[in-house]
């Protein structure tokens, strides 16, 4: 299933979720400690790669897009714009 160019998410909730929110901040923490630079300027240079990928995922500065797949093998590919609320 092809994503729509307007936001209409098909394949599960409109937010994100405890573990794809987990996911994501893992994953981007582990990319920031190999040496990736930071999507946002940030006023504490002490600050450890989790905290850096929590602010960057709340500031939407993220460019990830979930896969969100069904059992049928349909899927939908999300960005996560879409999914974080302010």
């Amino acid at each position: 299933m092809k994503p729509d160019k307007e936001k209409k998410i098909v394949v599960g909730s409109s937010r994100l979720t405890r573990f794809e929110k987990a996911r994501i901040i893992g994953a981007r923490a582990l990319q920031l400690s190999l040496g990736a630079p930071s999507l946002i300027t940030s006023s504490q240079s002490g600050k450890d790669s989790i905290t850096i990928a929590e602010e960057e995922l709340m500031e939407n500065s993220l460019p990830i897009s979930l896969r969100r797949i069904l059992p049928n093998v349909n899927y939908q590919d999300i960005p996560i714009k879409w999914l974080i609320k302010k």
